[in-house]
């Protein structure tokens, strides 16, 4: 079995770190934002200890190769497939592992192609649906104002470029440590990444309407979600509302007062959640 270091879709090249025995069955990690696959650094050694191979991809927007123009171009039913290539490129079905918008894009992946899917698990994403009945709550509203900022055209390219210190301040108040944000400075400002990175919220007005993307889909495989009491940007109804969108084996799983980031913040209970439910 050979290593997948990039795939293609949509005539775009997608990058992959592909790590962990070459025989193991292979789950599959997709990040969020404003992060690439190296979010998952704390979390693959104890996944390849246990014998699971694992891909992550840097992202539409992310990878040099698929950073197209327009927000037509990242519409959640393009993420969907782009997810698809990847695992028809291994071969699948797959374990599909996300979080933050990573956490979307499995979800309505599971919820559309659940013959490719093995088992889900989402990080602190909840279900498409689920966040979508929230956000008319006043909390939920209140926790994603910066949603409606991140539409607006150059804005946050050049709040990010030129007043440096209010961006980074909004990642600091999100949970990030400042060691986080120099990592955002180098792998996704300096690295180009970011106004594709973008291009996901720029979408969002036409998410409604991506017929393909399997976001309004009860899922049918099994299913863990991890959602964390200290995430300033996911409150708990839509957590605990996401339960009635799966209709196979379920759990949720509560951790009190991890950030928002919780790869890179609580990486072993992340990977005891993964590893429970590919395990099972």
């Amino acid at each position: 079995m050979s290593r997948v270091r990039a795939f293609a879709h949509d005539d775009l090249r997608f990058d992959v770190a592909d790590e962990g025995p070459e025989d193991g069955d292979v789950v599959v990690l997709l990040h969020g934002f404003p992060q690439r696959y190296t979010s998952w650094r704390d979390v693959v050694p104890r996944l390849h200890a246990a014998g699971y191979r694992t891909l992550a991809p840097d992202l539409r927007g992310y990878s040099p190769g698929a950073r197209p123009k327009g927000r037509r171009a990242y519409s959640l039913d393009k993420q969907v497939g782009d997810v698809k290539a990847l695992v028809d490129a291994v071969g699948g079905p797959v374990h599909v592992v996300g979080h933050d918008w990573g956490g979307a894009y499995a979800w309505s992946f599971a919820g559309a192609h659940p013959e490719l899917t093995r088992t889900l698990t989402a990080i602190s994403t909840p279900h498409p649906r689920a966040f979508q009945a929230a956000l008319r709550t006043k909390e939920q509203a209140r926790k994603s104002w910066y949603m409606g900022v991140f539409q607006v055209p150059l804005l946050p390219e050049l709040v990010a470029g030129s007043a440096p210190r209010r961006f980074d301040g909004l990642l600091r108040a999100s949970g990030m440590t400042r060691e986080d944000v120099e990592r955002f400075r180098t792998e996704v400002v300096a690295y180009g990444a970011l106004p594709g990175a973008l291009g996901i919220y720029r979408a969002m007005p036409m998410m409604l309407t991506s017929s393909g993307s399997g976001m309004g889909r009860t899922v049918r495989v099994p299913t863990t979600y991890v959602w964390s009491t200290g995430d300033v940007a996911l409150g708990r109804p839509a957590a605990e509302a996401s339960a009635q969108y799966v209709d196979a084996p379920y759990e949720f799983v509560v951790l009190e007062g991890p950030s928002h980031w919780l790869p890179e913040h609580a990486p072993e209970a992340v990977a005891d959640a993964i590893l429970a439910r590919v395990g099972g």
